[in-house]
């Protein structure tokens, strides 16, 4: 069942999204070759608490740890180890946070150094794809429209949609109604409604679609060993229309990055 949100729920869950995306721009500004991935994990869960937070992964369902760290041919749900980053690594960084009773989560995939022109024209296509998806997140449409447009986009690039995994609705739960599937047809799945808050998030792999799972239960693979790559975005129907509350803005702070690709999506606040 979907649980459409008040105006002032959304702006809650736009805190606990906002704490996910300062969380990911601290990240952001230490990440390197030579970091393990476990001491972005502590420096994560000391921001969040600082900030009023609780980390939303650590032991839901029993994960281990306040990041999923997904490094090169991991798709997502890596665990944070003491192996250090390496030149030309890409990682999937996804975080989530309880604040205000609500859940924020979202993902960023960064590039360690230089990386191979191959790996970086995958990263720019997915994350591409999940501002094409969230264009297709508008009233009169369904779930699947959003799901088509981010496999035709990514599919045209040569790339696998993963089918396994999916986005989703978002609240006082991590994981509401409806599943956000990266694929799908043209007007079937659920009708969007507004005050709805969904998670979108492709995850795209450079070769097969096809993935599997590490015997630690969580860590999930590409099948033939090829690079991934991971973008999230916290996303409400206001008006009719798609409104982005979570932000890239602080990883570009970080990074030297300007890019106003979130501005058609800023209906109603500006950070």
């Amino acid at each position: 069942m979907i649980i459409p949100k008040t105006r002032e729920e959304i702006e809650l869950m736009r805190e606990s999204a906002l704490l996910v995306s300062k969380t990911l721009g601290e990240i952001a500004k230490v990440i390197k070759p030579g970091v393990t991935t476990l001491q972005l994990d502590k420096l994560a869960e000391e921001y969040i608490r600082d900030n009023g937070g609780v980390p939303g992964f650590l032991g839901m369902y029993g994960f281990p740890n306040s990041l999923c760290m997904s490094p090169n041919a991991q798709v997502v749900h890596g665990i944070p180890n003491t192996t250090p980053l390496q030149e030309g690594d890409v990682i999937s960084v996804d975080c989530g946070v309880l604040k205000n009773e609500f859940y924020g989560d979202h993902a960023y995939s960064f590039e360690i150094g230089e990386v191979a022109p191959d790996v970086k024209k995958l990263l720019q296509v997915t994350k591409e794809s999940l501002y094409v998806g969230i264009r297709e997140f508008r009233a009169g449409n369904r779930v699947e429209d959003v799901g088509n447009a981010i496999q035709k986009y990514c599919e045209d690039h040569g790339y696998g949609v993963v089918r396994e995994l999916v986005g989703h609705g978002l609240g006082k739960k991590m994981h509401e109604d409806p599943e956000m599937p990266n694929y799908g047809k043209r007007g079937r799945g659920k009708m969007f409604v507004e005050g709805m808050v969904v998670a979108i998030e492709p995850m795209i792999n450079m070769g097969t679609k096809n993935i599997k799972q590490l015997k630690d239960g969580w860590t999930i693979l590409t099948a033939d060993g090829k690079p991934s790559a991971h973008f999230e975005h916290d996303v409400a129907l206001i008006d009719g229309k798609p409104e982005i509350l979570s932000t890239f803005k602080y990883i570009y702070d970080a990074l030297g990055i300007v890019s106003d690709e979130e501005k058609e999506f800023r209906n109603h606040y500006t950070l």
